[in-house]
């Protein structure tokens, strides 16, 4: 004990070129400040996020998602190695809502994709949840900026589970993955129909040994159902493919698709125009972030609220009255 030093803080200047000169340590630190919600890191982290923006951007950015039991870290591990034998740096974020629930292992990622996360030119980042999806999209998106300008060219950005997470990973890819598996069938029922229409490409994970049959029929079955969806502002025709990560079949053949949409998308203008929208919805995301903490961290706020609770509990109030009176609190205090 007598030997521990505490680590000196650091300025902007020090974390921004510690990351641009692809120092994982400082990356990581920096994503941490990101993530903190402590005022004087909010101050920190965001003279960081300004400052590291002209070196951001370069990558191709990838959601990836599919049901539970679908091989996500498998096929992550096996599309990640295979990036960096063509020379590639990959940067992988999961982002898991029900981890402020869960308390879920923030070594859990490391530990299923143990090989992966070995590799020098891959990062692995579980992602902070915060207590809403916007949170979520604010913090990876910066989290994503960061390891850009730390020179990683592809981000993968893992949903844990199909959910509402979506919808916030869909707001900031590029190119979204949906895995399934087959049994078409059933796994129509149980997916929602918004995910299947944000999908640029379908994969049959588990393509493999007494699967191969049923994964062709059930690639047949997804082609004939996005057929039934309008065709996206991207221009690009979603496709469906079939893959076995454990086996290492049909990962080319993603990144091969991947290559074709950025292709496709760089030249109609389609790329840079959503990356344009992306950012303004970001914008907005910290709007209702910040005013939502703004409201809640009120004294007044908190004050009322807890008067009003009781009220609604003993029908002496409308939950909707309540409200009004709250918000009314609030105003008076600005």
């Amino acid at each position: 004990m007598g030997n521990y030093r505490p680590r000196k803080r650091l300025d902007a200047k020090e974390y921004v070129r510690g990351v641009l000169e692809g120092d994982r340590v400082l990356l990581s630190r920096a994503i941490t400040i990101v993530e903190s919600n402590l005022a004087s890191d909010k101050v920190l982290a965001k003279d960081i996020i300004q400052s590291i923006l002209p070196s951001s951007g370069n990558s191709i950015r990838i959601g990836i998602t599919g049901v539970p039991g679908v091989g996500k870290s498998t096929f992550i591990e096996s599309f990640g190695k295979y990036l960096i034998t063509l020379g590639h740096k990959v940067a992988i974020l999961s982002i898991d809502p029900s981890s402020q629930r869960s308390k879920g292992s923030i070594l859990g990622d490391k530990t299923r994709m143990e090989e992966l996360a070995n590799m020098e030119e891959a990062y692995i980042r579980p992602s902070a949840s915060g207590d809403t999806l916007g949170g979520v999209a604010n913090k990876t998106g910066e989290t994503m900026l960061l390891c850009e300008a730390a020179g990683y060219d592809v981000i993968l950005i893992e949903t844990v589970g199909v959910g509402q997470s979506e919808t916030a990973v869909h707001g900031m890819t590029d190119f979204f993955l949906l895995l399934m598996l087959s049994g078409a069938g059933d796994e129509l029922q149980g997916i929602k129909k918004g995910i299947m229409e944000m999908a640029d490409m379908l994969v049959i994970n588990k393509a493999d040994g007494d699967n191969v049959k049923k994964s062709q029929m059930a690639r047949r079955q997804y082609e004939n159902a996005l057929h039934i969806f309008p065709q996206s502002e991207s221009g690009w025709t979603p496709v469906v493919s079939t893959a076995s990560a454990l086996k290492n079949i049909g990962i080319a053949e993603v990144w091969d698709k991947v290559l074709e949409f950025k292709k496709l998308v760089t030249e109609n203008g389609y790329f840079k125009s959503n990356r344009k929208e992306q950012q303004i919805q970001w914008m907005y995301n910290n709007i209702h972030e910040e005013l939502k903490n703004l409201f809640y961290n009120s004294d007044q706020v908190k004050k009322s609220l807890t008067k009003l609770e009781k009220d609604i509990i003993s029908s002496k109030v409308s939950p909707v009255k309540a409200a009004e009176i709250v918000i009314g609190e609030f105003k008076k205090t600005l």
